[in-house]
This record gives C-alpha cells, sequence and structure tokens, in this order.
C-alpha cells in the first residue's frame, strides 16, 4: 500500500493565493514601503514593459533588452500571465509611479512597439522595420564593456535632427524626454553618466534609429602602458619580466587600440571628480562610446488619443478628411454611450438580484427562528394513515394492523 498524499506547502500557498484579494496585498506593500522611498524615486517617470500574443523567441529576448536599457526605473522582472489584461497593469500603475507602457506584439507583416502614457493615453504606434539583440551587438565588439554600476542610473537621452514642427513629431519627441528624469545641469555628476541612448530621425525615410551605448572615459597624453600602471587592477602590476627597468616599459611605443572606437574618443575638461579606472588625477579626459545594444529601426504607424483605443490624432498611410473625422467621431460616442448604459443596466440587475437574496436569506432566518418542528392535524395525520395503509397492501397482499399514532 503507498502512502496516502496529503496536501504540501506548495498546495496550501496556492489555495491561499486563490482565496486572496492580490489587489489588497499589492495596496499593503505600497503602503509599507512609501514611506522609505525618496522623493526623486517617487517623481521620476518608471515603466511596464511586456508583449502581448505570440511573438516568438527573439521578441521575447529584445523585450528583456528593452527593460534593460529603462533601468533603473522599471520592472526588470516583471511576471506576465496569458490572464492578464491591459486594465491589470493600468491598476497597479499608480502603486508604483507607473507612467508609461511599452508593448511589443507581432503581426503577419512586422514586429510592433506601442508606447502608452498611462492611464489616458495618448498611444504612440511604431513599427518595427529591423532590430539586432543585445548579445548579438556585443558579438560583435572586440573588447565588451559591461559592469553592474552600468545600469544603477538612467540613461542620458539625446535626441538628434528632431528639430520638425509638426505635431506628430512634437508629440514623439515629448513622450521620449517624458519616459526619462529631467537631468538638473546644476546638480548631476559625472559618475551617474555612465550610459547613453541616442534617437536619429532619418528625414529620407522617415525612421527613428534607437542606439544604446555605455561610456568610457580615459586619461589623456598617456601611453598605453601608463595606463596600466595607472588603473588599479587589484593592486597587480603588469608584466615587466621582458624589460630591464621600469623606464624601458614605460618609453616602449603605444600599441594599437584593441577596439575599433578608440579614434573617434573626443576629449573634454573635468569639471569635478570622476571615480572612472585610470582617471585619478587627471583633470583632461577622452570619452569613448561602446554600444551596448539592442538596435532597432522604428517607424511611426499611428497616434491613438486614448490608451489602445480612442481618436486616430495622425496615420501615416491613411489620410480622412473633415467629414469622415467628424462621423467618425460620433460614431465612437454612439459606441461610448451605448456602453455606459449597458454597464449602468448590468449594475442595476446586479444590485436587484442582490437585494432579493437578502431579503430571501432574512425569510429563511425569521423562519427558522419562530418554528421548531411541524406540528400535522388530525385530518392530516389521517391521509398519511390511509396512503400507507394503501402502499402496504399492494407490496405486502394483506391487511395492516391497526397502528396508533403518536
Amino acid at each position: 500500500m503507498g502512502k496516502k498524499k496529503t496536501k504540501g506547502r506548495a498546495k496550501r500557498k496556492i489555495n491561499h493565493v486563490k482565496n486572496h484579494d492580490p489587489a489588497e496585498t499589492t495596496v499593503a506593500v505600497s503602503d509599507e514601503w512609501a514611506q522609505f522611498e525618496p522623493t526623486e524615486y517617487k517623481s521620476a517617470p518608471h515603466s511596464f514593459i511586456i508583449y502581448r500574443g505570440k511573438v516568438g523567441r527573439h521578441i521575447r529576448e529584445l523585450m528583456r533588452d528593452f527593460r534593460q536599457i529603462m533601468e533603473p526605473y522599471t520592472a526588470s522582472k516583471l511576471q506576465m500571465r496569458k490572464g492578464n489584461v491591459l486594465r491589470d497593469y493600468v491598476a497597479i500603475a499608480s502603486y508604483f509611479h507607473v507612467t508609461h507602457l511599452c508593448v511589443l506584439s507581432r503581426t503577419s507583416i512586422s514586429p510592433y512597439l506601442k508606447i502608452c502614457r498611462i492611464p489616458r493615453g495618448p498611444t504612440l504606434v511604431f513599427r518595427i522595420l529591423n532590430y539586432s539583440l543585445a548579445r548579438d551587438v556585443l558579438s560583435t565588439l572586440r573588447k565588451q564593456v559591461t559592469y553592474d554600476m552600468q545600469f544603477h542610473h538612467h540613461p542620458l537621452l539625446i535626441m538628434n535632427n528632431f528639430t520638425s514642427e509638426e505635431k506628430h513629431m512634437e508629440l514623439i519627441s515629448a513622450t521620449f524626454q517624458n519616459m526619462f528624469p529631467s537631468i538638473n545641469i546644476n546638480k548631476i555628476r559625472l559618475k551617474e553618466i555612465r550610459r547613453i541612448l541616442l534617437l536619429n530621425y532619418n528625414e529620407e525615410d522617415d525612421t527613428i534609429d534607437l542606439r544604446h551605448y555605455t561610456v568610457t572615459y580615459r586619461p589623456v597624453g598617456v601611453s598605453k602602458n601608463m595606463k596600466k600602471l595607472l588603473a588599479n587592477n587589484h593592486g597587480k602590476l603588469p608584466n615587466l619580466g621582458r624589460c630591464e627597468d621600469i623606464a624601458e616599459f614605460l618609453n616602449k611605443e603605444a600599441e594599437a587600440s584593441e577596439s575599433e572606437g578608440e579614434d573617434m574618443s573626443e576629449t573634454v575638461d573635468l569639471g569635478q571628480r570622476l571615480s572612472a579606472r585610470g582617471t585619478k588625477g587627471v583633470d583632461e579626459v577622452a570619452i569613448r562610446l561602446v554600444e551596448l545594444g539592442p538596435r532597432m529601426k522604428l517607424q511611426l504607424i499611428k497616434i491613438e488619443g486614448g490608451l489602445m483605443e480612442g481618436e486616430v490624432l495622425y496615420h501615416k498611410h491613411v489620410l480622412k478628411t473633415d467629414e469622415e473625422k467628424l462621423a467618425m467621431r460620433k460614431l465612437r460616442d454612439e459606441k461610448r454611450n451605448v456602453k455606459e448604459r449597458r454597464k449602468k443596466i448590468q449594475q442595476s440587475n446586479v444590485n436587484r438580484k442582490q437585494e432579493e437574496k437578502d431579503k430571501h436569506r432574512q425569510k429563511c432566518l425569521a423562519g427558522m427562528g419562530k418554528t421548531g418542528f411541524k406540528r400535522y392535524s388530525q385530518n392530516e395525520q389521517n391521509d398519511d394513515y390511509d396512503d400507507d395503509a394503501e402502499w402496504y397492501r399492494k407490496e405486502v397482499g394483506e391487511e395492516p394492523e391497526d397502528m396508533q399514532m403518536d
């Protein structure tokens, strides 16, 4: 005989989760941690980055790369379930100071990126013409520059060629700027600028190039061998076995750079102390950008006035007249009114049924409190006796004996 199966800890936990309201837990946790959150963290824009539908493993990896771009003000470990709908993310957005929702999807034509302003829109729909994952970009570099401190601060947003006065271009520029915290020139510290997000608009084909870089600092006017001495590699010294003395090592000709972007560095004067390797006590450094990925080429398709719905403010391929826009607006208002009336009717029906249920419950409780066992009259007892005697005759075939009723 096998051992009888009992509910384990995991099963009990699942039952507890099913019977528990997640909204109450979210409110309780957010209220508990609200007093420990700094003001800068609360005021900074946050984001949810998710995918919808069947997208494939490459789009899911692109979603994780995009979350890395938006660090640290994003839900990097947000779990998604099939039952989650858009209003679930909107409902909890305010508790976590989330201001933007980025949704990746895929159709038979192309992948799409939707950027929504929570809670009332607008929604920008971009078509992803082509993209490269972060791992593919890093694999092309001869020397990769990645470390954890890169993602402790938000990237510096640089927007190039967004000078058009068209309304949809101004809305694109404002949307991307509002996705990142504003920078105070008087308070910014150089050690916080570790990454750069570059958005370049191409007027020829009406597309936007997205690039993600990390910033590296190197001292100027110093040979490569001197850089090795200045760098604090955990107290390790370079190999001097082939040199007779330190002078020979320092006077050795500089070798070729290991990375392709070394010649593209820009020299700047430091206005404050910089905590970078090899820059201690140096007033002038060379800044070089190393790409982290991912790469994306975006094209704006349309802009909706609401959150994934509402009036189409701009469409790249469809142009409507003022009469058509007015007719569509009236149709949309009519649908909204019908939906509101249907909701009121449903709510009234729910309230009516609840009232009837409460009345019925009160009657049942009142009846149970007033009456105990039912008392039969003499006539009712005689009728029951006749029915029993008739049944006895048919089944047994004999006359029943006289029975006395209690």
